[in-house]
C-alpha cells in the first residue's frame, strides 16, 4: 500500500509502507537495550509455526495518518516501561521527519528478552 502526497509542485509523492517500516526499524534499534527487532518466532518450534507469521514491523496508513506496530528482544537488565517510551518517541519522531507523515500510534510489543553479552535468548 502506499500513501500519496498530491502537494508537491509537478507532480506526486508516493511512499511505500515498506519504507515507512524499514524506518521505523531503524529508529527502534538506535536504542540502547534493542536487542533485535523480531516477531518472536525463536527456536525450532517457531521455524516451523506456520500460524504466526506476523512481520516484526507492520504499518497501517488511514487517511495519511500512520499507525505503527513494532516487535521487539529487549536486553536483559532494562527498564522496559522506559525502554519503550524512547522506541516510541523514536520512531514517531523518525518517521515524521523523513517523510511527513503523522504518526496517530507506534505499539511497542516485546516479544522477548536477550542475554546481551552472549546473545542468547532468555524468553
Amino acid at each position: 500500500m502506499d500513501v500519496t502526497n498530491s502537494g508537491n509542485i509537478g507532480g506526486s509523492l508516493q511512499i511505500s509502507t515498506d519504507v515507512i517500516a524499514k524506518i521505523a526499524k531503524l529508529a527502534t534499534l538506535e536504542v540502547e537495550g534493542v536487542q533485535e527487532v523480531s516477531s518472536g518466532n525463536m527456536g525450532v518450534k517457531g521455524l516451523f509455526n506456520k500460524v504466526n507469521l506476523q512481520r516484526p514491523v507492520e504499518v497501517q496508513l488511514t487517511d495519511d495518518v500512520a499507525e505503527i506496530t513494532v516487535s521487539i528482544t529487549v536486553c536483559y537488565g532494562h527498564k522496559i516501561p522506559q525502554l519503550c517510551a524512547r522506541v516510541q518517541e523514536n520512531v514517531k519522531t523518525a518517521v515524521q521527519n523523513m517523510t511527513c507523515i503523522t504518526v496517530s500510534k507506534v505499539n511497542i510489543l516485546v516479544a522477548g528478552v536477550a542475554h546481551e553479552a552472549a546473545g542468547l535468548d532468555a524468553q
